[in-house]
């Protein structure tokens, strides 16, 4: 079974969009791993059906490295991101984790990344339903 972590902070909501999408299409053949930098992220993610939740900076350490895939804003690898919530210990585990990275492009952290279409966040997690899909796919 392929074990996903979905990283997010502050309200959680980004997070739980996407946790609700990906048992929507894919339900119980996956283990979704919610991984806040706070608790009110990690509860809203728990909300949307998450399997497992942990929180903070050991959380996210310990856990980068035993996953398939982590899913997240492009924050989740910006040492003091999301005003502050996300440490540099956070942003070097995920980034320096085997596991592949699918990472929204939001340009909230004061970073313009070029090259990629600005979209509703709706349809960016729909590509990211599609990339998971992909991925799973490797593996049948």
């Amino acid at each position: 079974m392929r074990k996903i972590a979905v990283v997010d902070g502050q309200g959680g909501g980004i997070g739980s969009l996407i946790v609700k999408r990906l048992r929507e299409e894919f339900g119980d053949s996956v283990e979704i791993l919610a991984l806040g930098t706070n608790a009110a992220a990690t509860s809203a993610m728990m909300r949307s059906r998450a399997d497992k939740g942990a929180t903070g900076v050991n959380a996210i350490i310990w856990n980068a490295p035993r996953v398939h895939l982590i899913i997240g804003p492009l924050s989740i690898v910006l040492p003091n991101a999301m005003l502050g919530e996300l440490t540099a210990g956070m942003a070097e585990a995920v980034a320096s984790s085997d596991a592949k990275k699918i990472l929204l492009a939001l340009n909230q952290e004061g970073i313009e990344v070029i090259g990629v279409e600005k979209e509703p966040l709706p349809h960016m997690i729909e590509k990211i339903i599609e990339a998971v899909r992909q991925e799973i796919g490797k593996e049948k």
